[in-house]
């Protein structure tokens, strides 16, 4: 059986368990951070998914990466009086107002597949990966693969502030750390989107020799390595030979550019943040069970030797 349709029969069960403990008329705000990516795309979409299975109204604020638009939503969340609240945000500061508001609400708020820095008494529980491992086990991948061959590197970072972009970042450095021949000679935000990942990285080609300097790029998401892919590709250089490509979150467009031999290595982030989120929730509101404080999702490795293909068509279903 493969992976996707272990998730797809694990959340129909979850799903068949939990829906008698929710009431059909609950109604859950869902502040999204936007749709920088595909994946983030496809949390959307598993999320309404969830929701619907579950018979949950669910209002949903796209905040268009913008912190304040998240704390206008959520704001208006509370005013009308939802049963709780999922926040996907933006960055990881100036939380602790408006989720104070939300406590003196009674509403349980749920973050999902980013942290924040706040006083873990303001939400319920946070679902994510471990982001820190993510960034480890991408950069544990290319110390693999370059073994004793000097490797600069430039780096694709996410959007500023926010904690998959601070805990990717350092994950990666860990895995690299004692490895003398592997640096990281650039680094700058892409900020997600795949546009900016192709800006920046003709930035860095540009200052490094027309490229020819680079030995591997390493992004924090895979929209903005596919962004670097083409600009790789722009320069005459051949992504995922004449420079490695390594990124973060399995979205259908990396395993595409794996069979077409133009990316090395993936990390994937499930998009299903929200059917553990509201299986917690669920026995929440059952009978008061607290759930963790957080709850960790799977990071896998793939690259070539894993059926590309295969988890292309897989995803593609997915909402991607």
């Amino acid at each position: 059986m493969t992976y996707f349709k272990k998730l797809a029969l694990a959340a129909s069960i979850a799903t068949a368990l939990s829906s008698s403990a929710m009431a059909a008329d609950m109604t859950i705000g869902f502040s999204q951070i936007g749709s920088e990516s595909g994946w983030r795309a496809a949390e959307t979409s598993v999320t309404k998914q969830q929701a619907e299975k579950r018979g949950i109204t669910l209002k949903f604020a796209d905040a268009q990466q913008k912190q304040e638009n998240q704390i206008k939503a959520i704001r208006g969340f509370i005013a009308q009086g939802v049963d709780a609240i999922l926040v996907a945000p933006v960055v990881a500061t100036g939380w602790d107002d408006v989720l104070t508001e939300a406590k003196e609400a009674k509403i349980p708020v749920i973050l999902l597949d980013r942290g924040v820095d706040a006083s873990q008494d303001l939400y319920l529980t946070s679902v994510a990966s471990d982001q820190v491992k993510e960034g480890k086990v991408a950069g544990d991948w290319l110390v693999g693969a370059v073994k004793d061959k000097d490797c600069k590197v430039v780096e694709l970072q996410g959007t500023v502030g926010s904690t998959p972009a601070i805990n990717r970042k350092k994950g990666f450095e860990e895995a690299i750390a004692g490895h003398n021949n592997i640096s990281i000679v650039r680094s700058q935000t892409g900020d997600f989107t795949r546009s900016k990942g192709k800006e920046v990285m003709e930035g860095f080609l540009k200052a490094e020799n027309g490229g020819k300097g680079i030995c591997a790029v390493y992004a924090h998401n895979d929209d903005m390595a596919v962004g670097a892919i083409q600009a790789i590709k722009d320069a005459g250089l051949k992504p995922g030979t004449d420079i490695l490509v390594v990124s973060i979150d399995g979205v259908p467009d990396i395993f595409a550019a794996m069979v077409a031999g133009e990316a090395n290595a993936t990390v994937e982030l499930t998009p299903n943040m929200a059917g553990p989120a509201l299986d917690a929730l669920a026995a929440y509101k059952k009978d008061g069970t607290v759930p963790p404080k957080f709850i960790i999702t799977e990071s896998k490795l793939y690259t070539p030797a894993d059926n590309p293909q295969g988890e292309y068509d897989a995803r593609k279903g997915l909402g991607y």
